[in-house]
């Protein structure tokens, strides 16, 4: 257990310290309109070439992807039944699924789950 903390530990300092090296070091570049424009021909674009994103797929997409890491965080508990406690598991897998009813809820509340609008 030690080794596996002492490893992760080491893994974590090994990501900051690149990412703090590549902060350090990166090229920064300044965008002007000209570099940022699609380039037809030489001639002025007729129309934008970046389309508007969807806010409303973007939220649904992201509440999807919320509870699929849920899932992925409850099916375990079917292996740890047998080697663990199974009123604290209970309670612990209640109160996790009583916290996402909540954030459900609020979500709907707040109408990011309603298309029409």
């Amino acid at each position: 257990m030690k080794a596996l903390f002492n490893f992760s530990t080491m893994i974590s300092m090994i990501i900051l310290l690149l990412a703090l090296i590549l902060t350090l070091t990166f090229k920064k570049t300044f965008y002007d309109r000209e570099k940022n424009s699609p380039f037809e021909c030489g001639f002025d674009p007729k129309n934008i070439a970046r389309l508007p994103f969807s806010l409303q797929f973007f939220l649904v997409a992201l509440i999807f992807i919320i509870f699929d890491v849920e899932l992925v965080l409850l099916l375990p508990t079917v292996s740890i039944t047998k080697t663990s406690n199974l009123s604290n598991m209970i309670l612990s897998m209640n109160i996790f699924i009583i916290i996402l009813l909540v954030g459900l809820f609020h979500e709907q509340n707040q109408g990011s789950l309603n298309w029409i609008k």
